[in-house]
Protein backbone atom coordinates (compact mmCIF):
# COMPACT_ATOMS: atom_id res chain seq x y z
CA UNK A 1 0.00 0.00 0.00
CA UNK A 2 1.15 3.30 -0.87
CA UNK A 3 2.14 5.80 1.66
CA UNK A 4 -0.51 8.08 3.25
CA UNK A 5 0.20 11.46 4.16
CA UNK A 6 -3.04 11.46 6.83
CA UNK A 7 -1.08 7.71 8.28
CA UNK A 8 1.27 10.25 9.14
CA UNK A 9 -0.06 13.51 10.14
CA UNK A 10 -2.46 11.85 12.20
CA UNK A 11 -3.91 14.97 14.38
CA UNK A 12 -6.25 16.78 14.52
CA UNK A 13 -4.77 19.70 13.17
CA UNK A 14 -4.26 17.48 9.79
CA UNK A 15 -8.17 16.53 10.16
CA UNK A 16 -9.38 20.61 10.28
CA UNK A 17 -7.14 21.35 7.37
CA UNK A 18 -8.64 18.89 5.38
CA UNK A 19 -12.16 19.64 6.02
CA UNK A 20 -11.19 23.63 5.31
CA UNK A 21 -9.85 22.69 2.05
CA UNK A 22 -12.80 20.77 1.33
CA UNK A 23 -15.53 23.58 1.88
CA UNK A 24 -13.37 25.78 0.72
CA UNK A 25 -13.57 23.75 -2.68
CA UNK A 26 -17.64 24.33 -2.19
CA UNK A 27 -17.22 27.65 -3.50
CA UNK A 28 -18.50 28.63 -7.44
CA UNK A 29 -14.87 29.86 -8.53
CA UNK A 30 -13.29 26.24 -8.05
CA UNK A 31 -16.00 24.09 -10.37
CA UNK A 32 -13.69 24.08 -12.99
CA UNK A 33 -10.60 23.72 -11.50
CA UNK A 34 -12.02 20.48 -10.05
CA UNK A 35 -15.76 19.75 -10.78
CA UNK A 36 -15.32 16.74 -8.88
CA UNK A 37 -14.38 17.92 -5.57
CA UNK A 38 -16.26 21.15 -5.73
CA UNK A 39 -19.68 19.30 -6.30
CA UNK A 40 -18.17 16.97 -2.97
CA UNK A 41 -17.71 20.14 -1.67
CA UNK A 42 -21.14 21.56 -2.09
CA UNK A 43 -22.57 18.33 -0.89
CA UNK A 44 -20.63 18.38 2.32
CA UNK A 45 -22.09 22.09 3.26
CA UNK A 46 -25.53 21.40 2.36
CA UNK A 47 -25.21 18.27 4.69
CA UNK A 48 -24.45 19.82 7.60
CA UNK A 49 -26.53 23.13 7.62
CA UNK A 50 -29.29 20.22 7.01
CA UNK A 51 -28.19 19.17 9.98
CA UNK A 52 -29.72 22.10 11.84
CA UNK A 53 -31.92 23.31 9.06
CA UNK A 54 -33.53 19.91 8.12
CA UNK A 55 -35.45 21.16 4.38
CA UNK A 56 -32.81 23.21 3.57
CA UNK A 57 -32.33 23.14 -0.41
CA UNK A 58 -30.72 26.09 -1.26
CA UNK A 59 -27.86 26.01 -3.72
CA UNK A 60 -24.08 26.62 -2.57
CA UNK A 61 -22.40 29.55 -4.17
CA UNK A 62 -20.08 31.15 -2.14
CA UNK A 63 -17.92 30.29 0.35
CA UNK A 64 -14.99 31.79 2.67
CA UNK A 65 -13.81 28.79 5.26
CA UNK A 66 -10.58 28.98 7.45
CA UNK A 67 -9.48 27.50 11.07
CA UNK A 68 -9.04 28.40 14.55
CA UNK A 69 -11.25 31.53 15.25
CA UNK A 70 -12.28 31.64 18.80
CA UNK A 71 -10.77 28.42 19.76
CA UNK A 72 -13.16 27.26 17.27
CA UNK A 73 -11.45 24.38 14.64
CA UNK A 74 -13.09 25.52 11.44
CA UNK A 75 -15.43 28.02 10.34
CA UNK A 76 -17.24 28.20 6.90
CA UNK A 77 -19.48 31.15 6.01
CA UNK A 78 -21.75 30.00 3.55
CA UNK A 79 -23.83 32.04 0.72
CA UNK A 80 -23.77 35.37 3.12
CA UNK A 81 -26.16 34.01 5.57
CA UNK A 82 -25.28 30.81 7.04
CA UNK A 83 -22.36 30.38 9.04
CA UNK A 84 -20.77 26.95 10.04
CA UNK A 85 -19.44 25.93 13.45
CA UNK A 86 -17.33 22.75 13.77
CA UNK A 87 -15.00 21.59 16.58
CA UNK A 88 -13.57 18.61 14.82
CA UNK A 89 -12.91 15.84 17.30
CA UNK A 90 -10.53 12.46 16.14
CA UNK A 91 -10.14 10.26 19.39
CA UNK A 92 -10.39 12.82 21.83
CA UNK A 93 -13.68 14.28 23.12
CA UNK A 94 -15.25 17.24 24.38
CA UNK A 95 -14.32 19.01 27.62
CA UNK A 96 -15.42 21.67 30.23
CA UNK A 97 -17.97 23.76 28.43
CA UNK A 98 -16.28 24.44 25.60
CA UNK A 99 -19.43 23.98 23.20
CA UNK A 100 -21.41 26.29 24.81
CA UNK A 101 -18.64 28.81 24.54
CA UNK A 102 -18.57 28.07 21.09
CA UNK A 103 -22.29 28.13 20.54
CA UNK A 104 -22.66 31.59 22.40
CA UNK A 105 -19.28 33.10 20.53
CA UNK A 106 -20.96 31.90 16.99
CA UNK A 107 -24.52 33.43 18.20
CA UNK A 108 -23.03 37.15 18.59
CA UNK A 109 -20.83 37.24 15.33
CA UNK A 110 -24.47 36.09 13.66
CA UNK A 111 -26.34 38.80 15.27
CA UNK A 112 -23.40 41.63 14.56
CA UNK A 113 -23.09 40.33 10.92
CA UNK A 114 -27.23 40.09 10.27
CA UNK A 115 -26.39 35.96 9.45
CA UNK A 116 -29.06 33.11 10.60
CA UNK A 117 -28.31 31.44 13.74
CA UNK A 118 -25.26 29.48 13.09
CA UNK A 119 -24.71 25.88 12.38
CA UNK A 120 -23.06 24.30 14.72
CA UNK A 121 -21.29 20.81 14.29
CA UNK A 122 -19.38 17.89 16.32
CA UNK A 123 -17.70 16.55 13.59
CA UNK A 124 -16.40 12.71 15.11
CA UNK A 125 -14.44 10.40 13.28
CA UNK A 126 -12.98 8.58 16.23
CA UNK A 127 -14.92 6.50 18.03
CA UNK A 128 -16.62 7.90 20.93
CA UNK A 129 -19.33 6.11 23.78
CA UNK A 130 -22.97 7.13 23.23
CA UNK A 131 -22.86 8.01 26.88
CA UNK A 132 -20.25 10.92 25.76
CA UNK A 133 -22.15 11.57 22.54
CA UNK A 134 -25.21 12.00 24.58
CA UNK A 135 -24.04 15.38 25.92
CA UNK A 136 -23.66 17.35 22.48
CA UNK A 137 -27.19 17.68 21.65
CA UNK A 138 -27.51 19.29 24.75
CA UNK A 139 -24.86 22.24 23.97
CA UNK A 140 -26.27 22.87 20.70
CA UNK A 141 -24.22 20.64 18.34
CA UNK A 142 -25.38 17.99 15.82
CA UNK A 143 -22.90 15.15 15.25
CA UNK A 144 -21.40 14.51 11.92
CA UNK A 145 -19.61 11.05 12.31
CA UNK A 146 -17.18 9.09 10.79
CA UNK A 147 -20.11 6.95 8.63
CA UNK A 148 -21.40 10.14 7.31
CA UNK A 149 -18.28 11.21 6.04
CA UNK A 150 -17.28 8.04 4.79
CA UNK A 151 -20.53 7.67 2.76
CA UNK A 152 -19.88 11.64 1.26
CA UNK A 153 -16.88 11.23 0.07
CA UNK A 154 -17.60 7.57 -1.56
CA UNK A 155 -19.73 8.75 -3.81
CA UNK A 156 -16.64 11.61 -5.15
CA UNK A 157 -13.70 9.48 -5.06
CA UNK A 158 -13.64 8.42 -8.42
CA UNK A 159 -10.96 11.43 -8.70
CA UNK A 160 -6.83 11.57 -9.17
CA UNK A 161 -6.52 13.86 -6.19
CA UNK A 162 -4.01 12.45 -3.47
CA UNK A 163 -5.44 14.63 -0.99
CA UNK A 164 -8.76 13.28 -0.96
CA UNK A 165 -8.25 9.46 -1.94
CA UNK A 166 -5.97 9.37 0.98
CA UNK A 167 -8.09 10.80 3.27
CA UNK A 168 -10.95 9.17 1.86
CA UNK A 169 -8.30 5.89 2.38
CA UNK A 170 -7.58 6.51 5.82
CA UNK A 171 -11.56 6.75 7.42
CA UNK A 172 -12.44 3.44 5.29
CA UNK A 173 -9.18 1.97 6.96
CA UNK A 174 -10.61 3.22 10.34
CA UNK A 175 -13.96 1.82 9.87
CA UNK A 176 -12.70 -1.41 8.85
CA UNK A 177 -10.86 -2.18 11.83
CA UNK A 178 -13.74 -1.27 13.87
CA UNK A 179 -15.17 -4.40 12.80
CA UNK A 180 -12.27 -6.51 12.90
CA UNK A 181 -12.78 -7.97 16.30
CA UNK A 182 -15.65 -9.86 15.08
CA UNK A 183 -13.22 -11.93 12.68
CA UNK A 184 -10.08 -12.03 14.90
CA UNK A 185 -8.83 -14.06 17.31
CA UNK A 186 -9.41 -13.17 20.73
CA UNK A 187 -5.67 -12.89 21.52
CA UNK A 188 -4.77 -11.03 18.80
CA UNK A 189 -7.28 -8.02 19.97
CA UNK A 190 -5.59 -4.39 20.01
CA UNK A 191 -7.36 -0.98 21.09
CA UNK A 192 -9.17 -0.69 18.13
CA UNK A 193 -11.32 -4.19 18.35
CA UNK A 194 -12.12 -2.97 22.26
CA UNK A 195 -13.33 -0.21 20.68
CA UNK A 196 -15.29 -1.71 17.99
CA UNK A 197 -16.72 -4.37 20.89
CA UNK A 198 -17.84 -2.02 23.56
CA UNK A 199 -19.83 -0.05 20.83
CA UNK A 200 -21.18 -2.68 19.75
CA UNK A 201 -21.77 -3.86 23.30
CA UNK A 202 -23.55 -0.22 24.23
CA UNK A 203 -26.39 -1.05 21.88
CA UNK A 204 -26.91 -4.92 23.07
CA UNK A 205 -26.85 -4.32 26.64
CA UNK A 206 -27.63 -0.96 28.93
CA UNK A 207 -24.03 -0.58 29.61
CA UNK A 208 -22.79 3.25 31.36
CA UNK A 209 -20.19 4.45 29.61
CA UNK A 210 -16.41 3.39 28.15
CA UNK A 211 -13.63 5.06 27.51
CA UNK A 212 -9.60 4.90 27.47
CA UNK A 213 -7.99 5.12 30.89
CA UNK A 214 -4.52 6.67 31.40
CA UNK A 215 -1.71 5.09 33.83
CA UNK A 216 1.60 4.69 34.29
CA UNK A 217 1.50 1.50 33.14
CA UNK A 218 0.52 2.39 28.79
CA UNK A 219 -3.40 2.77 29.58
CA UNK A 220 -6.29 0.66 28.51
CA UNK A 221 -9.92 0.66 27.18
CA UNK A 222 -12.60 -0.21 29.64
CA UNK A 223 -16.07 -0.51 30.06
CA UNK A 224 -18.53 0.31 32.94
CA UNK A 225 -21.18 -2.23 32.74
CA UNK A 226 -23.50 -0.38 35.60
CA UNK A 227 -23.18 1.57 38.86
CA UNK A 228 -25.10 0.58 41.50
CA UNK A 229 -25.02 1.34 45.41
CA UNK A 230 -23.85 -1.11 48.49
CA UNK A 231 -25.32 1.08 50.75
CA UNK A 232 -23.68 4.09 50.15
CA UNK A 233 -20.24 2.90 48.30
CA UNK A 234 -20.69 2.78 44.23
CA UNK A 235 -20.30 -0.75 43.32
CA UNK A 236 -20.11 -1.84 39.09
CA UNK A 237 -18.53 -4.14 36.71
CA UNK A 238 -15.62 -3.01 34.65
CA UNK A 239 -14.24 -4.73 31.70
CA UNK A 240 -10.73 -3.96 31.41
CA UNK A 241 -9.31 -4.08 27.76
CA UNK A 242 -9.42 -7.99 28.96
CA UNK A 243 -10.37 -9.55 32.85
CA UNK A 244 -13.74 -8.78 34.09
CA UNK A 245 -13.55 -6.67 37.49
CA UNK A 246 -15.72 -6.32 40.61
CA UNK A 247 -14.94 -2.74 42.22
CA UNK A 248 -15.98 -0.36 44.80
CA UNK A 249 -15.05 3.50 44.50
CA UNK A 250 -14.52 5.52 47.69
CA UNK A 251 -13.77 8.59 45.58
CA UNK A 252 -14.78 11.51 48.00
CA UNK A 253 -16.70 12.80 45.37
CA UNK A 254 -18.59 9.52 45.26
CA UNK A 255 -19.10 8.81 48.67
CA UNK A 256 -17.80 10.02 52.40
CA UNK A 257 -15.96 7.69 53.97
CA UNK A 258 -16.87 7.10 58.00
CA UNK A 259 -14.66 7.71 60.11
CA UNK A 260 -14.55 4.54 62.20
CA UNK A 261 -14.05 2.58 58.71
CA UNK A 262 -11.36 1.91 56.33
CA UNK A 263 -10.99 1.56 52.84
CA UNK A 264 -9.36 -1.95 53.65
CA UNK A 265 -12.39 -3.16 55.80
CA UNK A 266 -14.93 -1.90 53.20
CA UNK A 267 -12.89 -4.18 50.57
CA UNK A 268 -12.66 -6.89 52.48
CA UNK A 269 -16.44 -7.46 53.06
CA UNK A 270 -17.14 -6.66 50.13
CA UNK A 271 -15.24 -9.45 48.33
CA UNK A 272 -16.19 -12.22 51.28
CA UNK A 273 -19.91 -10.93 50.39
CA UNK A 274 -19.19 -11.89 46.86
CA UNK A 275 -17.34 -15.00 46.68
CA UNK A 276 -19.79 -16.79 49.38
CA UNK A 277 -22.52 -15.84 47.12
CA UNK A 278 -20.84 -16.65 43.84
CA UNK A 279 -20.07 -20.15 45.51
CA UNK A 280 -23.79 -20.49 46.27
CA UNK A 281 -25.00 -19.86 43.18
CA UNK A 282 -22.28 -21.48 41.39
CA UNK A 283 -20.37 -18.25 39.90
CA UNK A 284 -17.48 -20.44 39.95
CA UNK A 285 -15.17 -17.99 37.97
CA UNK A 286 -14.91 -15.32 40.25
CA UNK A 287 -12.21 -15.38 41.72
CA UNK A 288 -9.94 -13.33 44.32
CA UNK A 289 -7.63 -10.51 42.05
CA UNK A 290 -3.95 -11.19 42.13
CA UNK A 291 -3.54 -8.09 44.76
CA UNK A 292 -5.73 -6.01 46.35
CA UNK A 293 -5.07 -2.25 45.74
CA UNK A 294 -6.04 0.53 48.29
CA UNK A 295 -6.98 3.33 45.83
CA UNK A 296 -10.46 5.22 45.78
CA UNK A 297 -11.54 2.53 42.95
CA UNK A 298 -10.83 -0.71 43.96
CA UNK A 299 -10.97 -4.52 42.46
CA UNK A 300 -12.47 -6.78 45.29
CA UNK A 301 -13.04 -9.95 42.49
CA UNK A 302 -12.30 -10.56 38.78
CA UNK A 303 -13.30 -12.91 36.11
CA UNK A 304 -10.48 -13.94 33.78
CA UNK A 305 -10.70 -12.74 30.08
CA UNK A 306 -10.93 -16.22 29.54
CA UNK A 307 -14.14 -17.00 31.37
CA UNK A 308 -16.56 -14.19 30.21
CA UNK A 309 -15.43 -13.56 26.71
CA UNK A 310 -13.56 -16.51 25.18
CA UNK A 311 -9.98 -18.48 25.19
CA UNK A 312 -6.84 -16.93 23.22
CA UNK A 313 -7.53 -18.93 20.30
CA UNK A 314 -11.36 -18.37 20.11
CA UNK A 315 -13.13 -15.57 18.26
CA UNK A 316 -16.10 -13.73 20.18
CA UNK A 317 -19.37 -15.38 20.25
CA UNK A 318 -21.95 -12.26 19.55
CA UNK A 319 -25.09 -14.48 20.25
CA UNK A 320 -24.13 -15.17 23.78
CA UNK A 321 -21.89 -12.19 25.44
CA UNK A 322 -24.67 -10.12 26.29
CA UNK A 323 -26.48 -12.45 27.93
CA UNK A 324 -23.01 -13.44 29.78
CA UNK A 325 -22.36 -9.88 30.80
CA UNK A 326 -25.54 -9.04 31.82
CA UNK A 327 -25.97 -12.60 34.19
CA UNK A 328 -22.81 -11.33 35.96
CA UNK A 329 -24.83 -8.11 36.30
CA UNK A 330 -27.50 -9.24 37.98
CA UNK A 331 -25.39 -11.19 40.69
CA UNK A 332 -23.92 -8.36 41.76
CA UNK A 333 -26.90 -6.04 41.40
CA UNK A 334 -28.72 -9.53 43.74
CA UNK A 335 -25.57 -10.00 46.19
CA UNK A 336 -24.83 -6.15 47.29
CA UNK A 337 -29.15 -6.62 48.44
CA UNK A 338 -28.11 -8.96 50.95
Amino acid sequence: MRPNIFDIATKELSQDAFITWLLQFADDKYLLEDPNISECGKAFVTQLISKQISNFKEPIKNVEAGRQWQGIDVWAKVNDKYLIVIEDKTNSSYHSNQLARYKVDAENWCVKENYQIPICIYLKTGNESLSSLSHIQPEGFEIFGRLEFINLLKQYKDNSNNIFIDFYNRLTRLEELNEEYETKLIEDWKGNDWQGFFQFLEKEIDIVNWHYVSNPSGGFWNAILNWDCWGAFPVFLQIEQGNLCFKISTDPAHVEMPEDVTRADIRSKLHSLILNNARELDFRHIRRPNRFGSGTYMTVAVVDRENWLGADREKINKLKIGKTLTDYVNFLRATIKK
